[in-house]
C-alpha cells in the first residue's frame, strides 16, 4: 500500500498554494518533540543525556495543538524521546488529526501493543516504527536485546488492526549493502506502508560519536542497495520522494532546506534545525522565520553541517524540486535511482573555523 491519495492530494494542494503565493520559505513537515524522555538509551542519541528535570518537561495539548496551528504545516512528525511515554499523547494526536493534519507517531514500538488501544485508525495517522536494521543491527543500535522482535510483532498487531505502519530506519558505520536489502525485504514482509531511510550523522551531544557514516561512504552505500534492489527486481517502497532517494545515491546536488521541517520542542523553536542543538530557539514560529540567519547554514557554508544528507533539511529539498523538474522525478520513480556512472560534484565543504571555541560537528538522522 502506498502513501493514501488524500495525503498526496492536500500535501501538493498546500506546496502549490505556497509557490502560487510566492512564499520563498514555508514549512512542509512540524517537527514536533513534545518531551526527550525515552525507555531506550541509544548510542546514538543526543537526547538522553540531559538533566532529570529537563527529561521531565512535557508539552502540554494545547502546546502541542498551538505548534501545528502556529506552523501550519499538512504533516506533522511526534518524536521524542519516545512519544507514547507521554500521557496525554493520544489527546494530542486525535487534536490533530481532527484539524486534518497528517501525523506520524514515531515510535520504539516497546508500548505500542499496550497503548494501541488508544487510538483509532485513520487516513491521517501512521506509526513510524524506528527500526535501525535486522535483528542484530536494530537491537546492538539501540543496546537492548530482544527489541527487534518486540517492535516486530506490534507492527504486525498494528497493521492487522488497519493502521498505517512505516518503517523509519538510519544507517550507521559498518553497514553491508546485502544486510540492508534484505531488511527492506524483511519490512516489505512486514506488510508496512512504507520506509523511511536515511545515513545517520553525528549529533553533537551523542555519546558515541564512532558509529556514524560519512558523507561519501553513505552515497556509494546506497548506490550497492538500489542496485541489488534492481537485480532482485524487489519492488521496495520508501515513504519518500524519488529524488531523495536519487540524492542519498549521489546523482543530485542538494543544499538543505531547514525551514521546510521546523522542530518545535520543550524549549522552544530550535534554530536552524533539531540536529544543532547549540545555535539557540525562538519562541514563536514567525520569530524562528525571521531572525534565523538561515544563510548562515548548509554544506560548504557551515562546518557543522558539511556531513550532513539528513531527511528533514534535504527532503524537503527534493520536494521542491519535484514541482520544478516532475518528468525527472517520474523518471527516477520508475526506474529507480541510477546505480553507475559519475556522481553528481559534491558542495566543497566549508574551511575549518579557526580558534579552539569552534568545534567542527557533523551531523545525524534523530530516530
Amino acid at each position: 500500500m502506498g502513501v493514501p491519495l488524500i495525503q498526496s492530494y492536500r500535501v501538493g494542494r498546500y506546496i502549490l498554494a505556497q509557490k502560487l503565493r510566492g512564499r520563498k520559505r514555508y514549512p512542509l513537515v512540524l517537527m514536533l518533540e513534545p518531551l526527550f524522555r525515552c525507555n531506550l538509551a541509544c548510542a546514538g542519541c543526543g537526547k538522553i543525556d540531559y538533566p532529570d528535570e529537563t527529561l521531565d518537561q512535557r508539552l502540554s495539548v494545547e502546546e502541542c495543538i498551538g505548534a501545528a496551528e502556529e506552523c501550519g504545516a499538512p504533516i506533522v512528525s511526534i518524536a521524542g524521546g519516545e512519544p507514547l511515554i507521554h500521557k496525554d499523547m493520544p489527546a494530542v494526536v486525535a487534536g490533530l488529526v481532527e484539524r486534518k493534519r497528517f501525523v506520524y507517531l514515531c515510535t520504539n514500538a516497546l508500548l505500542l501493543k499496550k497503548r494501541m488501544d488508544d487510538y483509532q485508525p485513520s487516513p491521517y495517522l501512521t506509526f513510524s516504527v524506528h527500526l535501525d536494521g535486522n535483528e542484530h543491527r536494530h537491537d546492538e543500535s539501540v543496546c537492548q536485546p530482544g527489541t527487534y522482535q518486540r517492535a516486530a510483532d506490534a507492527i504486525r498487531e498494528a497493521v492487522a488492526k488497519g493502521f498505517r505502519v512505516t518503517v523509519n530506519c538510519t544507517l550507521f558505520q559498518g553497514e553491508g549493502a546485502e544486510e540492508v536489502a534484505s531488511f527492506l525485504d524483511e519490512c516489505k514482509a512486514l506488510d508496512v506502508e512504507g520506509v523511511t531511510i536515511s545515513p545517520g550523522f553525528n549529533y553533537e551531544r551523542a555519546p558515541q560519536q564512532e558509529v556514524f557514516i560519512q558523507r561519501r561512504a553513505s552515497r556509494q552505500l546506497f548506490r550497492d542497495i538500489f542496485r541489488i534492489g534492481k537485480e532482485r527486481k524487489a519492488k521496495w517502497t520508501f515513504n519518500q520522494s524519488s529524488l531523495f532517494l536519487d540524492f542519498l545515491a549521489g546523482n543530485q546536488n542538494y543544499q538543505c532546506t531547514p525551514w521546510g521541517n521546523p522542530t518545535r520542542n520543550i524549549f522552544g523553536w530550535q534554530k536552524p534545525c533539531y540536529l544543532l542543538v547549540s545555535e539557540g530557539y525562538a519562541q514563536s514560529f514567525n520569530e524562528l522565520m525571521e531572525t534565523t540567519p538561515w544563510d548562515k547554514y548548509g554544506v560548504g557554508v557551515n562546518g557543522k553541517c558539511d556531513q550532513c544528507q539528513v531527511h528533514s533539511g534535504f527532503e524537503p529539498t527534493a520536494v521542491n524540486d519535484t514541482f520544478i523538474h516532475p518528468l525527472r522525478a517520474l523518471k527516477v520513480a520508475l526506474l529507480g535511482p541510477r546505480t553507475e556512472g559519475p556522481m553528481a560534484p559534491d558542495m566543497p565543504v566549508s574551511p575549518p573555523p579557526q580558534g579552539p571555541s569552534h568545534p567542527v560537528f557533523p551531523l545525524r538522522v534523530e530516530r
